[in-house]
């Protein structure tokens, strides 16, 4: 793994390789999301079960418009948190491959508030959001705490110094009004979802 530029990183998204970003929590692995081949790296770099779905990033709430279904209230949920440390779970279009989700009909969506990551975003289009480490462990503010497997398994880090936040994003599902994640953003997740 080289640590590179962004022009890099988006060159090796759109080889089909893994690359580590920044996100404003951790240190994220990012392949093409609609790629289902460069997905199932990301799963084997993470030693992650496949019955147990990634998120995928997206630079605009316009762009996670062109792989989601969303509905009224989970519109406006969107445009209060994102861009921003929470995944919103939504119905997915054909488009995002069943390995991403776990053959499940819904997906986790994230705009990082990060410059950074939205940069490459933009390069790129979707990318898979999940932490850069292997399930189970800590997950990384730093490139230089990323785990050997996943330093090996990614051609190339967006290496920013570390992230601001180290609690991993708040994972909501708001058509169930269930958080499946409790993270950053947190207390404000609930009392929007007691409030509506």
């Amino acid at each position: 793994m080289e640590t590179t530029d962004l022009a890099a990183a988006a060159a090796a998204v759109a080889n089909g390789d893994l690359v580590v970003y920044p996100t404003e929590t951790v240190y994220g692995l990012g392949a093409d999301a609609l790629d289902a081949d460069a997905v199932g790296r990301v799963f084997d770099a993470k030693r992650r079960d496949r019955d147990d779905p990634v998120s995928m990033a997206v630079p605009t709430l316009e762009a996670a418009l062109e792989y989601t279904r969303p509905t009224a209230p989970e519109r406006a949920f969107m445009h209060e948190f994102l861009p921003g440390p929470v995944t919103v779970v939504l119905e997915r279009t054909a488009a995002v491959p069943d390995v991403l989700t776990a053959g499940r009909d819904r997906v986790g969506v994230r705009v990082p508030d990060c410059e950074p990551a939205l940069d490459l975003l933009a390069e790129t289009g979707p990318l898979t959001a999940t932490s850069a480490n292997v399930s189970g462990r800590e997950s990384a503010r730093l490139v230089a705490d990323l785990d050997p497997e996943v330093r090996e398994a990614a051609a190339v880090a967006l290496d920013t110094g570390e992230t601001p936040g180290g609690t991993p994003s708040t994972v909501v599902d708001v058509a169930a009004g269930q958080v499946h994640r409790r993270g950053a953003a947190v207390a404000d997740v609930d009392d929007w979802l007691d409030a509506h």
